[in-house]
């Protein structure tokens, strides 16, 4: 009798189990994760021909996926529009005033017009301090007053911005969780390096997309600086015969030139080194005009994306897994993140 009670406990618990696991793959198709029994890997796949345009159609079948060079059964599987959790991340420093802020924030506006119903947005900017202007929200109006309040100056804490917007985003609703940089220039006043924003991305399965705005391709609108006073009267023109600027003066012109403003170059390596492991992607604009068209792909890609899904069976161990994926049809191309951390 006791050992058909301890059979019966022990038929029951498996049978508990195996619904735990059911549920949570049927869950995380709406963005629920149970952490008890599985651990599910989310993948976000973009397909593009050798032209670079979307390719459309594909089938469960078409992909394989690999976890550390090993092959994994992919469990779940969406072909079709998956709403998107996505946060904004603006650099508001002193190199993008005038032109530049006005062109980013009229980008980020054209962005909120191409999003769902059911997609929600954040918006983070920075300078030498980052600021979360509005927090989660279907409301466009509330982003678009929020663009409003945004004023340039100072410098630049981009890697800071990164840092606190990745988990922001990994804490979205939806499935697919997504960060927008736009930057003109190299981060000057974070705290964090880009080590630490690498490793940030890679323990989340958040897409980052970065636009660079390349420095060289437009003027750069500065305040005035203030004017220079040296004590006495008007030092003359270097020249025969006169002196030099006495060296006490030189560290007070410099100081003040200094208030100026001077644009950091454009870090295209930091860049990728943030987006390509994730799965996103980096681009470069000359003009802040031209930021429109590329934010509007960036939009466009996130709705002709594949979701792949599967249980993992690294089970928490806290390190980095490599992440492969292929196509059945190798003219076409494939990218998706290169890996996770299997956090506990």
């Amino acid at each position: 009798m006791r050992n058909s009670l301890m059979r019966f406990v022990m038929a029951l618990t498996a049978s508990a189990a195996a619904i735990v696991i059911a549920q949570g793959l049927m869950h995380a198709q709406d963005g629920i994760y149970f952490r008890s029994g599985v651990d599910l890997v989310n993948i976000i796949a973009t397909v593009t021909d050798r032209a670079g345009r979307f390719v459309s159609g594909l089938t469960q079948q078409d992909f394989v996926v690999y976890e550390d060079d090993r092959l994994v059964d992919v469990s779940l599987f969406s072909a079709g529009h998956v709403p998107v959790s996505l946060g904004f991340v603006l650099d508001t420093s002193e190199s993008m005033a005038g032109k530049k802020i006005d062109h980013a924030c009229g980008a980020i506006e054209r962005f909120l017009d191409q999003l769902g119903p059911d997609d929600e947005v954040f918006l983070y900017s920075f300078a030498g301090k980052v600021a979360l202007v509005q927090d989660w929200t279907r409301n466009r109006d509330a982003v678009r007053e929020g663009l409003q309040r945004i004023d340039a100056g100072g410098g630049t804490a981009m890697y800071d911005a990164v840092m606190e917007a990745v988990p922001l985003a990994q804490s979205g609703r939806n499935r697919k969780k997504a960060v927008v940089l736009i930057s003109d220039g190299n981060d000057t006043n974070s705290r964090a390096d880009i080590h630490d924003v690498r490793e940030a991305v890679r323990a989340t399965e958040v897409l980052i997309y970065a636009v660079g705005i390349d420095g060289q391709g437009e003027p750069v609108a500065r305040r005035r600086g203030p004017r220079i006073n040296f004590p006495g009267t008007p030092f003359p023109t270097p020249g025969p015969g006169r002196p030099r600027m006495p060296w006490p003066l030189m560290p007070q012109l410099a100081s003040q030139i200094g208030s100026v403003g001077v644009t950091e170059p454009l870090n295209m390596s930091a860049l990728r080194e943030l987006t390509d492991a994730s799965g996103g992607r980096a681009e470069i604009v000359r003009r802040s005009r031209d930021l429109v068209p590329v934010t509007t792909a960036i939009a466009d890609e996130l709705t002709k994306q594949y979701y792949l899904g599967y249980a993992s069976p690294a089970s928490g161990d806290g390190r980095w897994h490599a992440i492969r994926v292929e196509l059945s049809n190798r003219s076409l191309r494939v990218r998706a993140r290169s890996g996770y951390t299997a956090t506990s």
